[in-house]
């Protein structure tokens, strides 16, 4: 079987992070931070071809919050026809304020799920015990909130395939792999290729890379048949010196992409068909 034949039919999914938590207009005036500019930006990338919307909430100050997620959520399902919502529960943040990416009424059908710990910054470090991870998984499980499984770096891997071990995870397994600056895998081609070939049977991968990195690894994600998350959460720029003008101007250059190598952009309805939500 040739490599075109392996790709045909396969489709991809796109994701947009369209805010983080930690940079916000100060960094790019054109990050959106409040319900109603998100579930805006979230609107223009479905239209775009965007099946997933990772979202995070802030405050009236533009500070991480996970309390305003519920809002945020309720603004995109106004706004939007039928994109996916994935709520975050990294940060941070303590458990029981993590834990409300998956209680928002009604509960999203997916939810990031950090797999271990990381750095920002010199004084800062997002923990995630195993205990925590494990906790998260198993309520994700119970209530059908399909995890997308952060891996930051070769240990998460280690940590993904003991998580795939426990039984709280359904195939397929979705895997974000993430590539960029401190803790995060170092970003290179040859990197994603190591990733992708210590993957779990049963995974189903995407690749997010930070920065100048963004546009070039989802591209080899899409050529090696995974799938690609793009937005303002991970670059602020469009090109080296140009600032975005917003998750749209992103997710719409990646979609032209997608298109120059011959494959289709999934639906909401195919996205949810090829995670098993």
């Amino acid at each position: 079987m040739g490599y075109q034949d392996y790709l045909a039919g396969q489709t991809v999914i796109l994701t947009v992070a369209t805010t983080g938590g930690i940079h916000g207009k100060e960094s790019n005036p054109n990050v959106p931070e409040q319900p109603a500019e998100i579930a805006e930006q979230a609107r223009e990338c479905e239209k775009l071809g965007a099946s997933i919307v990772h979202v995070h909430g802030r405050d009236e100050h533009g500070e991480n919050s996970a309390a305003r997620l519920q809002a945020v959520d309720d603004a995109i399902r106004e706004r939007c026809e039928d994109i996916v919502i994935q709520n975050t529960t990294g940060g941070q943040a303590p458990y029981e304020e993590r834990v409300t990416g998956i209680r928002t009424d009604p509960r999203p059908e997916m939810a990031s799920l950090d797999v271990g710990p990381f750095n920002r910054g010199k004084h800062l470090t997002t923990t995630h015990t195993r205990a925590n991870v494990e906790r998260l998984a198993r309520e994700m499980r119970e209530h059908d909130v399909k995890p997308e499984i952060e891996v930051f770096n070769n240990g998460h891997l280690n940590e993904l395939h003991q998580l795939v071990e426990t039984g709280l995870l359904r195939e397929p397994y979705y895997v974000n792999l993430i590539f960029g600056r401190g803790t995060f895998a170092i970003p290179s081609p040859e990197n994603v290729l190591n990733a992708v070939s210590n993957l779990p049977a049963g995974a189903v991968f995407t690749v997010l890379a930070t920065g100048p990195h963004q546009l070039p690894l989802t591209t080899l994600s899409v050529l090696l048949g995974g799938h690609v998350r793009v937005g303002m959460e991970d670059n602020l720029y469009y090109r080296r010196g140009e600032p975005a003008t917003g998750n749209p101007q992103l997710v719409e250059r990646t979609a032209r992409v997608v298109e120059s190598l011959d494959r289709d952009l999934a639906t909401p309805a195919e996205t949810r068909e090829i995670l098993g939500i």
